[in-house]
């Protein structure tokens, strides 16, 4: 197995996460309140939301918001993260493509998901903030949650996607040991919860009902906060710390990439990755491609409609500008339970709409075919929602070797899977399968947003 790494210090880690919405000449439309069906104030976030991530979440104007020094040394504990050229996966496809990967998997928790989750309970803390709550898909999210929530003293409650919460018991177990409380969603220690076990006992759950479990406990607990791990605004913007980095990277490496990939659930790793370098193409017409994989089994960017809809499924939550299958789409039980999402973040969704960046669908077997090429040549087992991006990078690859052109490929690692062998026992043996939606069954869920607005 041969690499060629770059890396840089600590004191190249950003100082400031980058905002693109005050670069995109059509900015994202506003989230509305669903009752008024007005473009939602700063002050109507502050019940769910700490203040300055209400501030974050609506700001328009502001390309650069310091980082806290507070969130600045929390991330020394891993950051900066290593940028990889993947030779040994280079040498296996025989391809003239130069293959560069971010790797986010050497954080406490496995995944980039801490850059998001350490700012969210700081800003928590420093408004006094005891408690929040949130949601969790495959548990990366709420592991990196959990671990945020123990450095700054706050009390944790996750709501986690049942199917996922008996698939990898093992992401449960590291939310108990940092001190989090961890709930099969959906329960019955909600009212969204109830509702929907009553019409449906034996539902398996979605990342739209453990939000809407999240949202309820937090708006009904004295002294508490939601958190959330992808979708929204805020979490992209501290999300590019990952970006940032690769970009003074890619300078060390020589070479810029003409295609950067992240896989694709609610937006968070791959805004992470992309953003910074689409920055580029928005202030200097830098050409770049921008490519989102998402599963065949969710796949809103590629095959969804472009509409305000609720970010959960009992519609607590603002309406969201954005590419959705619907908010009461069930998907497919696949092992890459991150991304398991009804729809795209309001950015995310605009910059598909005007085009600067595109989306690809692919099938769980040939993301685990990936996966498994790309840990038997760079010696990393990558997370089944990761793989999404290495099966995207794979396609870039071959289409080089076919045009017997060089490209300069960068995807995104966003995890390591060392708690996903469960699913690959399954593929391993077999088991697996893909899941790919009629184009009936997304119209009759599309269907049933009209009456929202």
């Amino acid at each position: 197995m041969t690499t060629k790494k770059f890396l840089l210090q600590e004191k190249d880690i950003p100082t400031a996460w980058y905002n693109i919405a005050a670069d995109m000449e059509n900015k994202p439309r506003p989230i509305l309140n669903p009752a008024t069906k007005e473009p939602v104030s700063e002050e109507e976030l502050y019940p769910l939301f700490a203040r300055e991530l209400a501030r974050q979440e609506l700001n328009r104007t502001e390309a650069w918001i310091e980082i806290p020094c507070e969130v600045r040394d929390l991330y020394k504990v891993w950051r900066p993260t290593p940028l990889v050229r993947a030779l040994g996966l280079e040498k296996a496809l025989d391809t003239p493509a130069h293959i560069y990967f971010k790797n986010e998997s050497v954080s406490p928790v496995g995944s980039h998901k801490l850059n998001s989750s350490l700012a969210q309970a700081y800003y928590c803390k420093k408004e006094g903030v005891t408690h929040v709550t949130t949601e969790t898909g495959a548990g990366q999210w709420g592991a990196a949650m959990a671990y945020a929530a123990k450095a700054f003293g706050l009390e944790l409650a996750v709501y986690m996607v049942k199917v996922s919460y008996h698939q990898k018991p093992y992401r449960r177990s590291i939310m108990q040991t940092f001190g989090a409380q961890v709930i099969a969603s959906p329960s019955m220690s909600t009212k969204a919860g109830r509702k929907i076990l009553t019409e449906q006992p034996n539902y398996q759950g979605s990342l739209g009902t453990a939000i809407s479990e999240a949202v309820e406990l937090a708006i009904q607990t004295p002294n508490c906060k939601y958190t959330l791990g992808s979708v929204l605004n805020h979490v992209m913007l501290h999300q590019t710390v990952i970006g940032l980095e690769a970009e003074k990277q890619m300078e060390m490496a020589g070479e810029y990439p003409e295609v950067v990939i992240g896989c694709f659930g609610g937006g968070s790793n791959f805004s992470g990755i992309s953003f910074p370098f689409l920055r580029h193409r928005l202030k200097g017409g830098k050409a770049l491609r921008i490519v989102a994989a998402e599963p065949e089994s969710c796949p809103k960017l590629t095959r969804g409609q472009f509409q305000y809809d609720f970010g959960d499924e009992a519609g607590y939550t603002p309406l969201i500008p954005m590419f959705t299958l619907g908010h009461g789409f069930a998907p497919a039980h696949i092992h890459a339970g991150g991304l398991r999402y009804h729809g795209a973040g309001a950015i995310v969704s605009q910059l598909r709409k005007d085009g600067l960046v595109e989306a690809v669908d692919i099938p769980q077997l040939e993301t685990f075919d990936a996966a498994t090429l790309f840990a038997r040549t760079e010696g990393i087992i990558p997370a089944p929602e990761s793989s999404h991006a290495i099966a995207a990078a794979l396609r870039e690859a071959e289409q080089a070797k076919l045009e017997g052109k060089p490209r300069v490929i960068l995807f995104n690692l966003s995890g390591h899977g060392l708690i996903d062998m469960a699913a690959y026992d399954q593929y391993f043996a077999g088991d697996l399968g893909n899941h790919r939606l009629s184009d009936e069954d997304i119209r009759k869920n599309l269907g049933e947003l009209e009456q929202i607005l």
